[in-house]
């Protein structure tokens, strides 16, 4: 195994080697490598790492977008479902106010 202490970078012969890229196994001086998620990596195994994804593309950001509102909507339509539910199930005494009215005192 070669260590870090004899090597040359890659793209710079003249300058001595201070890290190794575990992505391509080679060496690379201080400025050619960079600090990615806690991980010294070069710049051509980060640049194969920033290509967009599949699901950050913009006909498949739509349909995600779009899956997102009707999930929301339909969570807040089975809320509201539920709340009115709830007031349905309340006592007619406590819709027309006539439970607030009643001296409780008296009835001990």
């Amino acid at each position: 195994m070669q260590t870090v202490l004899h090597q040359r970078c890659f793209n710079h012969a003249h300058r001595e080697a201070v890290a190794r890229c575990p992505e391509c196994q080679r060496f690379f001086c201080r400025e050619c490598v960079t600090e990615h998620e806690d991980v010294v990596i070069c710049a051509a195994c980060l640049a194969k790492h920033a290509r967009v994804p599949l699901f950050r593309r913009p006909a498949f950001a739509r349909i995600k977008r779009t899956l997102q509102f009707a999930c929301g909507f339909f969570f807040l339509w089975f809320f509201f479902y539920l709340i009115g539910a709830a007031l349905l199930a309340l006592p007619t005494s406590f819709h027309e106010g006539t439970l607030w009215q009643v001296d409780w005192f008296d009835k001990l």
